[in-house]
């Protein structure tokens, strides 16, 4: 019995140590494309601050890795999680969604930081300068609840919000 612990407990180091040299593609980029929502609409200072700290890490081309993203597991799982999050809203491409992609995005913003959804617990649980106060909240969900409006305005009255 001890041979089948010992030879399992070095097949699963072996195992780990292989998984090491697992390198995933890492979601960094060196510039802000045009299409990035700061760049493409003007978004205030203290509200990009917010996005920045809060959900760019997992909804932007740029995420800022902490040092356990070189451990295997953690890196797979991570990169997992940010392409989820990406596929979901990706800010980086916003001004390329279609407007009512935009509208969609916008709402969804709103419902998920006023229900607490966003950002995630497991997320802030490491982060914790991502997580929001209540004026945080407040500011950019009225942000989104604003540019919701004014993009409803620019594209007219065929484009319901």
């Amino acid at each position: 019995m001890k041979k089948v612990f010992k030879i399992t407990g070095l097949s699963l180091l072996a195992l780990l140590i292989i998984m090491q040299f697992y390198r995933p593609a890492r979601n960094e980029s060196a510039t802000v494309p045009a299409s990035d929502i700061i760049t493409a609409y003007a978004v205030p200072d203290n509200v990009a601050v917010i996005l920045k700290k809060a959900c760019y890490d997992c909804h932007s081309s740029n995420t800022h890795y902490p040092w356990y993203a070189n451990i295997q597991p953690v890196a797979m799982w991570l990169e997992h999680h940010i392409d989820e999050g990406k596929d979901e809203l990706n800010f980086s491409e916003f001004g390329n969604f279609k407007t009512r992609r935009k509208l969609k995005k916008l709402r969804e913003i709103v419902d998920e930081v006023e229900e607490g959804e966003m950002p995630l617990s497991s997320y802030t649980l490491i982060h914790k300068e991502a997580v929001l106060t209540e004026q945080e909240k407040q500011l950019l969900t009225d942000w989104a609840k604003g540019l919701t409006q004014k993009i409803t305005l620019e594209e007219g009255p065929s484009v319901q919000p």
